[in-house]
């Protein structure tokens, strides 16, 4: 039974607010080469101790699906509901789980500023670098609130683009971090969503939340080699890239260039780069 204390109880998605923003990375190749990458292990370590078989599980931006596919396994014989706003990445997260046999997933397209679940509808709430990028990160977590049981959890992790750092110092990084940051704030987003969602919780109205923070870490030649060249690939081909160039950001010429210190800092001996996340998991 719905609880009449709860922000958005009784509402579906026909009669909340609907907030969008710009997703600043669209979906180029070099953008689901970095999300196919991701897993519960490497993205999601600090939701470990709350899965558990037969939980009822709702993934908000699932995007190609790998998180999603492993959750799946974790709470079978509970169900997971991927949504995410484009079909066409819920075609590849179809896909991600057919290829591992996981059948105890659903798909959706859905905004999570307006949830078209009945109140009460899962056991945990998820979402992945999620809230950087919509219109609304208060009016998302109020609506993860509405679809989480009483008892339940809605968790979420945001990188953090103002505390990204690498070794060793590069111009070129330094102006391609200025510019996500225009690019980003732009489109209606906050890059430095990780450490504002503790804010947003209690904004939004859990009084129960736990913080903590992870990282990303690149820095064996591998590591190295990936993930500088997905960035220089996005830098140039992305619809970042286009978004960049045509709000006067950046010319075609300076993504060229920036792309350039991509590759270059990825051949360093001593490369580092570390992608701090910002995580809460708010009880219902």
């Amino acid at each position: 039974m719905p609880h009449a204390d709860r922000a958005g109880t009784g509402r579906t998605a026909s009669s909340a607010p609907h907030e969008t923003a710009v997703y600043t990375h669209g979906h180029h190749e070099s953008v689901l080469r970095s999300h196919a990458w991701r897993t519960v292990e490497n993205s999601a370590a600090y939701l470990i101790p709350e899965l558990r078989a037969g939980l009822d599980v709702l993934d908000v931006g699932a995007g190609p699906g790998t998180i999603t596919a492993d959750l799946a396994a974790r709470v079978a014989p509970g169900r997971v509901t991927a949504v995410d706003t484009a079909e066409d990445v819920l075609e590849k997260a179809r896909a991600a789980a057919a290829e591992r046999g996981v059948e105890n997933v659903e798909f959706a397209v859905a905004d999570v500023h307006a949830l078209d679940f009945p109140d009460d509808s899962f056991d945990i709430v998820h979402a992945h670098q999620v809230l950087q990028h919509v219109g609304d990160p208060v009016q998302a977590l109020r609506e993860m609130r509405r679809v989480c049981r009483p008892g339940g959890v809605v968790a979420a992790r945001d990188s953090d683009y103002g505390a990204f750092t690498w070794f060793p110092q590069s111009p070129g990084l330094d102006r391609w971090a200025a510019l996500y940051q225009s690019v980003a704030r732009a489109n209606g987003g906050e890059p430095d969503a990780g450490r504002r969602l503790r804010a947003w919780a209690h904004e939004a109205g859990f009084t129960d939340v736990t913080s903590s923070a992870g990282a990303w870490c690149f820095a064996s030649p591998d590591e190295r080699a990936w993930w500088s060249g997905l960035w220089a690939d996005r830098t140039t081909e992305s619809v970042y890239a286009r978004l960049a160039v045509d709000g006067g950001h950046a010319t075609r010429e300076e993504l060229a260039s920036i792309a350039d210190a991509w590759r270059a800092w990825g051949q360093e001996h001593d490369g580092w780069f570390m992608v701090p996340h910002g995580e809460i998991l708010c009880r219902v």
